[in-house]
């Protein structure tokens, strides 16, 4: 029974492993692996020996820093763009009074479109705000206002910025959301018998507990918005070069083609999303000591 007991007792702390066995996996074949095929292709060239070229023309090179530089400036407009707009209409139907089932249907739609995106969307946004668009041409027949005559441009940095401001709010609203429903009601009930006003309780003390929740998901929107590749060139076509495009270009095999170098620019995207993830994970470790 002794024995019997102890293999049965074995065989059950093995038995949970089982179940992560496929995400370990996952992340050996998808991200483990192809990390490291892009951190050696980074430091040989296309006849496998070892050169620092390939970093040394990263750093030097200034279109590929100007393409950083714009995929960071999409970033960052988007993250805080969406992620102020999240916030809100997250704060409207978990703090603000709306029915809950606004709320129940303003969670569905973000759980769809946070999703949305790649041709499907950038298509969506040429047939509504295109030249030719729905929105366009109704602004224009019955309003008299024509979007692109005013310095609209949906193939621009503002059009790109808007289009991804479409998957960046509703992905900023699934994020939030339990971060206001986990603030409790204590607190604002002892803020208000020491005399604070509404907005006195938001600014001295939800405000505080939120912010690095806040900044958290704004971080990673940040990171969402900088990976995306199919939006911006079915979008775009190529002529916004952000830098996940310049790294299809050099993959690719077009004008430009080095795959190689193209290893390199995507190693510093992964640099960069990593001290991306390392940010947001550090904040919600500060969130959750105010939210158990």
């Amino acid at each position: 029974m002794n024995s019997n007991t102890a293999k049965k007792r074995e065989s059950s702390r093995w038995l949970p492993w089982l179940g992560v066995v496929p995400f370990f996996l996952f992340a050996l074949l998808f991200l483990i692996l192809p990390s490291l095929r892009l951190f050696v292709g980074s430091f040989t060239d296309i006849h496998g020996n070892f050169t620092l070229d390939n970093l040394k023309t990263l750093v030097t090179q200034t279109s590929i820093l100007n393409a950083y530089s714009l995929s960071i400036r999409i970033s960052l407009v988007t993250a805080v763009g969406g992620g102020l707009l999240g916030l809100l209409m997250a704060y409207g139907v978990t703090q603000g009074g709306l029915p809950k089932p606004i709320r129940s249907l303003l969670i569905t739609f973000s759980g769809v479109a946070s999703n949305f995106a790649g041709v499907p969307l950038a298509f969506a946004f040429v047939a509504t705000l295109g030249r030719t668009g729905f929105i366009t041409a109704l602004l224009k027949n019955v309003f008299g206002l024509n979007l692109y005559a005013a310095g609209f441009n949906l193939y621009s940095f503002a059009g790109l910025s808007l289009t991804y401001i479409y998957f960046q709010f509703p992905l900023m609203i699934l994020i939030i959301a339990p971060a206001l429903d986990g603030l409790k009601k204590e607190w604002n009930e002892a803020a208000q018998t020491l005399g604070a006003s509404g907005w006195q309780y938001w600014l001295r003390v939800a405000l505080p507990i939120l912010m690095p929740s806040i900044l958290g998901a704004m971080i990673l929107l940040f990171g969402n918005a900088f990976g995306a590749y199919a939006t911006a060139y079915a979008l775009t076509g190529g002529t916004l070069p952000i830098i996940s495009i310049q790294i299809g270009a050099q993959i690719r095999g077009d004008v430009l083609y080095n795959p190689n170098l193209g290893y390199a620019m995507a190693m510093g995207m992964v640099i960069i999303m990593a001290v991306t993830m390392a940010g947001y994970s550090w904040l919600q470790n500060r969130t959750e000591r105010w939210l158990k």
